[in-house]
């Protein structure tokens, strides 16, 4: 396999179309209106089965904490570029720019590699100004334990250098006070910011009720049966998120998520031929994964 075609395999696995994320691909009518599937009682319990297997994954925690409490108070989204902190709490101290770079490192990579590539990143470059002044290869540097660092540093570049010609500052605090549609607007301007990246900066940094479809939350619900084999990831998410309950998105997301990762009955539905074969092999009995329960995961 060619050098070009590896690159393009690596932007389709992370699910980052090159299409934007405009109405006629993410907010359109559903593609599935016969389709009454998943039910309210079905993503409870999925919820529910998954909660009760891994617990709630530390790594969302604070993010949930944060989500909690924006729902429990009033509050006139604060547009300039503070961000409200509490010392001990990194999801409160997480700029919408610092949340949208480190959605971009996690691409194709794991999460203590991308969490590395992004610590890496700011001990290098402590301010986004400095980050924008530097040379790219200078950013590839800092950001190569991640993966992808060519593309990735020109996405990072791009992001900033657009912020700065078009807003004069580098800063995207300004998102919370814009609906989620406005959104989705701004950030596909951003080349390289595809529909799967824009679902994570509203569910985790702005709090909204979307629910992001990555590899694993795919072939799951189509495992599941709440998306026709045949569905894309575009469909997928327009699907879900009309169906899915506004107060169930952000747990299951991260629940189907942490358990696609984690469950080696589900990780063959999302490997390679050869490794879904070795997976079959080396698996343990259904029994173990609490949603062939739902639906025959085989």
């Amino acid at each position: 396999m060619s050098k070009a075609q590896k690159r393009k395999r690596l932007n389709q696995d992370d699910g980052e179309s090159k299409t934007p994320a405009n109405k006629s691909t993410v907010d359109g009518d559903n593609p599935y209106p016969t389709l009454l599937r998943p039910t309210s009682k079905e993503c409870r319990d999925v919820r529910d089965a998954l909660l009760s297997l891994h617990g709630f994954p530390p790594e969302f925690a604070s993010y949930r904490r944060k989500r909690l409490r924006s729902l429990s108070a009033v509050d006139d989204h604060d547009t300039q570029c503070t961000v409200k902190t509490e010392p001990s709490d990194e999801a409160e101290e997480e700029s919408v720019l610092d949340g949208l770079v480190k959605i971009l490192l996690s691409q194709n990579t794991t999460e203590s590699n991308s969490q590395r590539a992004f610590a890496s990143l700011k001990a290098a470059f402590p301010k986004w100004e400095d980050v924008l002044a530097a040379e790219s290869k200078s950013i590839e540097n800092a950001i190569r334990c991640g993966g992808l660092a060519p593309k990735k540093a020109v996405c990072i570049k791009n992001i900033l250098s657009r912020l700065q010609k078009e807003k004069g500052v580098l800063c995207l605090e300004y998102l919370r006070s814009l609906s989620v549609d406005e959104v989705k607007t701004e950030l596909s301007q951003f080349k390289g910011v595809g529909p799967k990246t824009v679902s994570c900066v509203l569910m985790f940094n702005l709090q909204h009720n979307d629910f992001p479809v990555d590899t694993h939350v795919f072939e799951i619900a189509k495992a599941l049966g709440w998306v026709p084999k045949t569905a894309d990831r575009n469909k997928t998410y327009v699907h879900l998120n009309r169906m899915i309950p506004d107060e169930l998105k952000f747990d299951l997301n991260c629940l189907l998520y942490t358990h696609g990762k984690l469950c080696s009955h589900c990780k063959k539905n999302v490997a390679k031929p050869k490794a879904k074969a070795k997976a079959k092999m080396a698996s343990p009995s259904p029994d173990d994964c609490p949603l062939v329960g739902f639906t025959d995961l085989v």
